[in-house]
């Protein structure tokens, strides 16, 4: 009778709702993709996606709100209906939860099965029409205060700790984020259920070392998370995770996980019929699943933990275990992988989360007051921080750290087969010894045989392609450790790798061959612990904007930004490279800023020479030249190479005769296998084939490395 009566109840709201959001004047106008003017009442932090590709930075927004007025023409109608706001440019990022605007655009139906009216594509930024509620004015200058304090510590940590303590990630370095989601730390940036719970069991230890009672443990548990959910924002996504992490507090603190368990499926229930697109979000079941982990699988864990380790100690380590134990069927379905690393990483990491969090928040509060004082407590959090990018940073750089995994239900059966195979193997000890030495064997194999196997970077590497997406990043052999870098791509975390892979510690010259997002996108993760002696600009300026943050990021780093003549020349061990283009006075010309951009790339000719001094090869790397700065180096005179990097990623705008003019017999193509502009055109290809050039293309064949060998250069790829 329960069941049925919480299924009742579940199907009558849900009826309610789906009758509310598609019903009245907001459907019948996103039917007609009607041009409306509205009012709306911001529901939840903003999420502001950085624009990757293309010519300049762009940052889009996606905002859920709610719409209380909307005007059509000469019609206008008060509403009170969920839609979904998608918005560019700036203006964006800075609104709070519980903040009214009015925005102007094109109203769309929404997606099927989702609870809202509409979907809204906002032109223009928004119009604020009223300030945020007294707790996200709170909470908004205690997020400032604790940006502002981390100012004193490290770029890396100064972005992680407010992603830690309040989840804002605004400033998250773009290489840390990605070590942290290969690493499974990134829950510890999203204000969830189990990083509530992670709270919660350092304020449980806090209690227990100063010997409180049972209730009082629970009591501090709770206002602690309270408190964080403050300065957090109270949105409802924060707030929903401070119910789950109450829960899994109070249950942990009076050593009644069952009641716990009975209090969460309570609150689920709850939660559902209040909202009942809970269901369907995929946040929400990660919180519910870490919870329920948290509750039924780390109380026995942590007591036979204890059995051979303080009870600190085995509560440290079976919290995070249980939790990403639980929501590891979750993770299968909704990214079809299992993250091997995730467990170990969050047991490093895990001790220096409560001192970065307790530590951090305590500076939010004070950072009001007292900058100085905040800023003292913000060092201490900043080492603890910077524990957690060494762990995510290494954790990253694992073997196997990720592992693909079949999604669908199909997946959860293999991973429950997987599971109950792994529990029968190690009930006995001698199995279990047995277990142990196999994985430690296969450990080995991995990290000793796997390397020596992939044999990258080939012996004798000259130059390679860097496989970076929709982008170019190239790097020229200059020394053991050593290289010079031509572009960077369009994120950090590729042309990183990338450069780890080859083992590049020093840059004594660094190229950007022009301002666009593609070729400098990456900047940061070509410097991430490099020292570059100098970079090499375009004397081109467009955009403007893009120019001006990578000449910033420059000066921040110390690397002196130079502009360079043709014929310039640099000998690099065996590498000279000569500046063939542009020319600061050449005319500027393309059809729009991003040809113009194109066409005053920097133009590079790469030559190798034996110790003999006997000519090995060469090449000419292009940048993203188009047709009409093409024709002029063609009537000017294009050296002939061995091998061309194909300008602008093989697009079909190139001059035949400066294809032709290269004689070079092979042609290297950057490329993303998806990208909306249709590289490389199969025009481009096909004449590359006619004038003799086998092509090699990093979308179908990863990294391209350019290698000697007896006398001769040759090409290797990645991808076999």
């Amino acid at each position: 009778m329960g069941v049925l009566a919480c299924l009742s109840a579940t199907a009558a709201v849900v009826a309610f709702k789906v009758h509310t959001v598609s019903t009245g004047p907001v459907p019948g106008l996103a039917a007609r993709s009607a041009s409306v003017t509205a009012n709306v009442v911001i529901t939840d932090d903003p999420r502001v996606r950085p624009h990757r590709g293309g010519i300049a930075r762009r940052d889009s927004a996606v905002v859920e709100a709610r719409m209380v007025s909307v005007s059509a023409g000469t019609a206008r109608f008060a509403v009170d209906v969920p839609v979904v706001l998608f918005g560019s440019g700036e203006g964006w990022g800075s609104l709070l939860p519980s903040q009214r605007v009015r925005v102007q655009g094109r109203l769309g139906p929404a997606e099927p099965g989702e609870l809202t009216a509409a979907v809204m594509l906002v032109r223009g930024p928004p119009r604020t029409l009223s300030g945020p509620s007294a707790p996200q004015t709170v909470a908004g200058a205690l997020r400032a205060g604790l940006r502002e304090a981390s100012d004193v510590l490290s770029p890396d940590q100064r972005g992680l700790l407010p992603g830690l303590v309040v989840g804002d990630v605004s400033r998250l370095d773009d290489q840390v984020k990605q070590d942290l989601t290969t690493a499974g730390l990134s829950h510890l940036t999203a204000v969830s259920g189990a990083n509530l719970a992670l709270i919660a069991g350092a304020a449980l230890a806090l209690a227990r070392l100063g010997g409180l009672s049972l209730p009082l443990r629970a009591l501090v548990a709770v206002v602690a998370m309270v408190g964080f959910a403050l300065v957090a924002r109270p949105s409802p996504s924060v707030l929903r995770a401070l119910v789950m992490g109450t829960i899994a507090a109070v249950a942990l603190g009076t050593g009644r996980p069952k009641d716990g368990v009975a209090i969460l499926s309570a609150t689920v229930l709850g939660l559902i019929l209040f909202d009942p697109g809970l269901a369907r979000q995929y946040g929400f079941a990660l919180s519910v699943f870490a919870t329920g982990g948290i509750l039924v699988l780390a109380p026995p864990w942590r007591e036979r933990l204890a059995e051979r380790m303080p009870m600190l100690a085995a509560e440290a380590i079976a919290v995070p275990a249980a939790a990403q134990a639980a929501v590891t069927p979750v993770l299968v379905l909704m990214s079809g992988k299992i993250d091997l690393v995730a467990i170990p990483a969050n047991l490093l990491a895990g001790p220096a989360v409560a001192p970065a969090t307790v530590l951090g928040f305590a500076a939010a509060i004070v950072a009001p007051l007292s900058m100085g004082a905040a800023q003292i407590l913000v060092h201490p959090a900043g080492w603890a921080v910077g524990w957690i990018i060494v762990v995510a940073e290494h954790a990253a750089e694992v073997p196997m750290a990720t592992i693909g995994w079949p999604g669908g239900p199909g997946g959860l059966v293999l991973l429950a087969v997987a599971a109950v195979t792994t529990w029968a193997l190690l009930r006995g000890r001698a199995r279990r010894r047995i277990v142990l030495a196999l994985l430690a064997g296969a450990l080995v194999a991995v990290l000793v045989a796997g390397p020596v196997a992939s044999r990258w970077p080939p012996p004798g590497w000259l130059l390679v392609a860097c496989d970076v997406g929709q982008g170019d990043a190239l790097a020229v052999s200059a020394g053991p450790g050593k290289a010079i870098v031509i572009d960077t791509g369009p994120e950090p975390g590729p042309v990183d790798r990338c450069l780890r892979d080859l083992d590049v510690r020093q840059v004594p010259l660094m190229v950007l061959t022009h301002p666009h997002l593609d070729h400098v996108g990456g900047l940061e993760g070509a410097m991430r612990g490099r020292a570059v002696g100098a970079a090499l600009v375009s004397p081109g300026r467009v955009p403007e904007r893009e120019s001006a943050r990578v000449s910033w990021r420059l000066r921040t780093k110390g690397v002196p930004e130079w502009v360079m003549p043709p014929g310039t020349r640099w000998r690099f061990g065996g590498a000279e490279i000569t500046v063939i283009a542009p020319s600061s006075d050449a005319p500027r010309e393309g059809p729009g800023e991003g040809a113009i951009a194109n066409n005053a790339s920097v133009v590079l000719l790469v030559r190798w020479f034996e110790p003999s001094g006997r000519l090995l090869g060469s090449a000419l790397l292009a940048g993203d030249l188009e047709t009409e700065s093409q024709a002029v180096l063609s009537r000017l005179g294009v050296p002939p190479v061995d091998i061309l990097k194909v300008p602008h990623h093989g697009s079909g705008r190139q001059d035949p005769a400066f294809l032709a003019a290269t004689r070079a017999r092979a042609a290297l193509i950057s490329v993303s296998a998806v990208n909306d502009y249709g590289h490389p055109a199969p025009l481009t290809t096909y004449r590359l084939s006619r004038l003799g050039m086998r092509v090699y293309r990093t979308d179908l064949s990863g990294d391209l490395a350019v290698t000697a060998r007896e006398g001769r250069l040759g090409i290797v790829t990645r991808k076999g």
